[in-house]
């Protein structure tokens, strides 16, 4: 079974876990994910890839601990190992010499927009990184996407911050202010997602999302992660995880989040109860 290498805490309730995982490593693209299973018997969870090293063997991902899966996989050590690790899953995001690419990113999705940013910029792109965290202490990884942009900002809304606002305004100012901008790349919680969308309609500027909706094989057998786009029913695990934000029905998506909503909370209790006795 594949090892961890490292599990590392980035901000309260986000971690980096990093697999030894060597043929996902060698064949791993900017955009795809892995599914990971912490036991047997537990939940197939997908999470984005945030780095990789190919000579090393490892796939690294970042996650949220929201939920009894994620709790699980946040209790891992180095050496310890999981039963199961698939990939890479999913299209991986067109990388393309646009011009001016925004990528932007809240909670999980700053680890996400990561290697996007690094291959656009690559590709001859100048990118301008714009992250999301409620305060300045959720802020991670910041020297190593600064270090693939050509322009960086945050966006908080902690009170005592010069640059107190949400993501969407942020987006939406840097846009009026006249700066060329050829492509966004939004990564994150669906109202980040769908907010920066709305953001960029009224200027037509295409802006490419990475969906998340509840996922169980990851090949697209199950069909539990459809979504319609364009009016089309698409499956992100397939045809995704990056779709056109302006063609997401957004609404469709946020109802079929809530879908096993109480079922999870009784599962996290029952863990909880379980490991907190």
């Amino acid at each position: 079974m594949p090892k961890v290498l490292r599990r590392e805490r980035l901000a309260p309730n986000i971690h980096l876990l990093e697999v030894l995982a060597p043929e996902v490593a060698k064949k791993a693209q900017p955009g795809q994910f892995v599914i990971l299973m912490p036991d047997e018997h537990g939940e197939r969870v997908p999470l984005t890839v945030a780095d990789w090293d190919r000579e090393r063997g490892s796939v690294t991902v970042v996650f949220l601990s929201v939920g009894t899966t994620t709790r699980k996989l946040s209790r891992f050590k180095a050496g310890d190992e999981i039963p199961v690790v698939v990939g890479p899953l999913g299209r991986p995001s067109e990388i393309s010499n646009f011009g001016t690419v925004l990528l932007a990113g809240g909670c999980f999705g700053i680890a996400a927009i990561y290697p996007i940013a690094r291959a656009l910029r690559e590709a001859g792109n100048k990118t301008i990184v714009l992250v999301d965290v409620k305060a300045p202490y959720l802020l991670y990884w910041e020297d190593k996407l600064r270090a693939v942009s050509d322009r960086f900002l945050v966006s908080t809304r902690e009170a005592s911050s010069p640059d107190q606002h949400y993501i969407s305004r942020e987006l939406a100012e840097i846009l009026q202010a006249g700066e060329r901008v050829d492509r966004v790349v939004a990564i994150g919680c669906t109202y980040l997602m769908s907010a920066c969308s709305e953001s960029t309609r009224p200027l037509g500027i295409k802006t490419m999302v990475s969906l998340n909706p509840i996922m169980v094989d990851g090949t697209g057998m199950c069909g539990a992660c459809r979504v319609t786009v364009g009016g089309q029913t698409k499956f992100a695990c397939v045809d995704g995880p990056d779709f056109d934000g302006h063609l997401v029905d957004w609404a469709e998506l946020y109802a079929r989040r809530k879908s096993y909503l109480d079922d999870e909370i009784r599962s996290l209790c029952r863990f909880e109860e379980e490991v907190f006795p």
